[in-house]
């Protein structure tokens, strides 16, 4: 698993880690009208899938702007923040951020896509949040970009994701 940071703290992740070329696994999630979302369902279109450890702290919700705003600039792409907020929360938060362009997924019930895609976190402040990471799907389901954001309270890298988003 990669190395990930907590304002330099080490921590731990569970699962497995996803790599380029790697079929992406499907997941079931809870979107914020409470309606399971599965990554099948968008097959055939590119995927932005950002895990954030959560909507209400300063660097997710300026993640989730971004690629909010981005999302109107990209064809055919889907963009999926996924955390363990409550899916009430997230619907909060996407109402009072006109966060209309992304789709905000809750994993609160299983945490199977935080394994899955290795960001489960293990023990520490963040037990059972996500780390920061953001995966590019193509069309084909197979993974074109991985970043697993070293320090957790830093920003991915946008440009390598939005230019893996338009292949």
């Amino acid at each position: 698993m990669p190395q990930i940071t907590l304002k330099g703290n080490p921590v731990t992740t569970s699962g497995r880690e996803i790599k380029v070329g790697d079929k992406a696994p499907d997941f079931s999630l809870q979107n914020t009208a409470l309606e399971e979302v599965t990554l099948a369902a968008s097959a055939g279109k590119t995927r932005i899938i950002a895990a954030v450890p959560s909507l209400d702290t300063p660097v997710c919700h300026q993640e989730s702007k971004r690629f909010n705003d981005e999302a109107s600039k990209l064809d055919g792409v889907e963009i999926f923040v996924v955390s363990m907020d409550l899916p009430f929360g997230q619907k909060r938060w996407c109402g009072a951020e006109d966060a209309s362009r992304i789709k905000a997924l809750s994993d609160h019930r299983t945490g199977k896509f935080g394994e899955d895609y290795g960001v489960l976190i293990k023990g520490g402040p963040l037990d059972r949040c996500h780390a920061r990471a953001v995966f590019v799907i193509g069309p084909d389901g197979v993974v074109r970009h991985v970043e697993y954001v070293k320090e957790i309270a830093e920003h991915p890298n946008y440009d390598a994701v939005l230019a893996a988003a338009r292949g």
